[in-house]
């Protein structure tokens, strides 16, 4: 008596447990919140000063974008990853999840660097005062060149998570998919019936022997 074949099984992928989800949810969250910050932060004052040079003191500040703009396109760049990160899987949402984290890191470096740059005052001095040797003094930092650190440190978070759950995460090309689903062939013309005349004429018509069964 032959062994009966025990019947194939087809690969199921893991399903998104509550750990993924939940790691899901906080890296977006955490993703758009660090990305909203750097942006917001980018447009208000970081530095104020007064000038030294020309007819009296003049009061000079500049934004976060005029010290420096590369927190608020690293931040842009940084949410483009985040979102990257569900159109790939493997190998490709590893390397995505690494431009995250490194953009994230990125953008705390140049946030604290900016904050502690008096070349902007200098810039905006010789520009308000029209002497190219204007000097500042008096210098004080507000504290948005922070929020724009605490921005990204949110995406670097983000990335973090990314790296470590992404595996678990659905991607966009499956997400309408279902495992072991199949297409139903497409069928083709239905066989004339010998009781109804007209579609006996309508085969001949097509080229079809209507006496054919398909």
């Amino acid at each position: 008596m032959s062994a009966v074949p025990e019947p194939r099984r087809e690969a199921v992928p893991p399903k998104t447990g509550r750990s993924g989800r939940s790691s899901l949810a906080a890296a977006l969250l955490l993703g758009a919140a660090g990305a909203a910050l750097c942006l917001l932060a980018g447009g208000q004052t970081w530095s104020e000063a007064v000038s030294t040079a020309g007819q009296g003191a003049l009061p000079v500040s500049v934004s976060g974008r005029q010290v420096t703009g590369l927190p608020a396109a690293l931040a842009i760049a940084g949410l483009a990853a985040l979102v990257a990160v569900f159109a790939v899987r493997g190998a490709g949402r590893t390397v995505v999840a690494g431009l995250l984290s490194l953009s994230g890191a990125a953008t705390v470096l140049t946030s604290l660097l900016g904050a502690r740059d008096p070349a902007a005052l200098r810039s905006k001095a010789a520009e308000v005062t029209g002497l190219t040797n204007a000097g500042v003094e008096h210098v004080t930092h507000t504290v948005w060149p922070w929020v724009s650190a605490v921005g990204g440190l949110l995406l670097l978070l983000a990335g973090v998570l990314a790296l470590r759950y992404g595996a678990r995460w659905p991607a966009m090309s499956g997400r309408y998919e279902r495992p072991g689903q199949r297409t139903t062939p497409a069928r083709g013309p239905r066989a004339a019936d010998p009781e109804r005349p007209e579609e006996i004429w309508k085969a001949l018509d097509r080229g079809e022997d209507p006496t054919q069964e398909t």
